[in-house]
């Protein structure tokens, strides 16, 4: 069974820059809108930023003009440049398609629905 696999996360002082890597299974990723979502301690998922198959990203408000998302069809890898980061920002970062698919749909396609994510703390 295919899953997600983010990396890249860490302790990074408010200001720092940090890079996360995310592979995604290959039979979703080359015909979907791909984006980061983020889940803070007590708050609920958030999707923070997308990039269309043809490469147009969109950003949530708090995050535009500090991460910068990209991606590599043929590594079916999406990434997320984070670079002034607040401690906002600190949260368990998640990749997934847009919209997601449900555990359902995943596990009829034959791949893990969400990740493990990968925790970024930013200390102010």
């Amino acid at each position: 069974q295919e899953q997600f696999v983010e990396s890249g996360g860490g302790l990074v002082q408010a200001g720092g820059s940090l890079r996360l890597s995310c592979a995604a299974p290959g039979i979703i990723f080359s015909i979907n809108t791909m984006g980061w979502y983020r889940r803070a301690p007590g708050k609920q998922r958030e999707l923070v930023a997308t990039i269309t198959t043809g490469g147009s990203t969109n950003y949530v408000d708090s995050v535009e003009g500090r991460f910068t998302i990209s991606r590599d069809n043929a590594k079916n890898t999406v990434y997320l440049q984070m670079d002034s980061l607040k401690p906002e920002d600190t949260a368990v970062y998640y990749c997934n398609a847009v919209p997601y698919y449900s555990d359902y749909d995943a596990r009829r396609l034959g791949f893990g629905s969400w990740g493990q994510g990968t925790q970024v703390t930013v200390s102010s």
